[in-house]
């Protein structure tokens, strides 16, 4: 997972490209995303298996697990971590656009297509190889 520095907020696996772009589009504050990302990815991370028995996953890294999930996903995590509208929307952005990342130039644009109808979540999980 991304951002061990132990300034940051937490661990949560959106970065570069993506973090930039939600920054930019959210209608919460920048400097607040982090925060967010971290408290959802705290939510999300010991789920990961009930998400690997329910969606479709469409990516795995060492480092993270991308799946496709219904587009009101989002309305449950806010209400269970009790998020704004706006924060819950900068949250989904941010998952959304780190899932278009996933499909790289071959699957973009098929990614692209899934996200109109479904919306997307990137869980960080634990590298394996960094503990032993």
């Amino acid at each position: 997972m991304t951002n061990e520095d132990p300034r940051s907020p937490g661990s949560y696996p959106i970065e570069g490209t993506a973090l930039v772009k939600t920054a930019a589009l959210a209608s919460v504050p920048a400097e607040r995303l982090p925060e967010l990302l971290a408290r959802v990815q705290a939510d999300l991370g010991p789920r990961i298996d009930e998400y690997r028995r329910r969606y479709e996953r469409i990516g795995a890294e060492a480092d993270r697990e991308t799946f496709l999930v219904e587009p009101d996903h989002w309305d449950g995590i806010a209400d269970r971590l009790g998020l704004s509208d706006r924060e819950r929307d900068a949250v989904a952005r941010a998952h959304e656009a780190a899932v278009e990342r996933v499909g790289g130039r071959d699957r973009r644009a098929e990614f692209e297509t899934a996200l109109e109808i479904r919306s997307g979540v990137v869980i960080g999980v634990p590298d394996d190889r960094k503990q032993k």
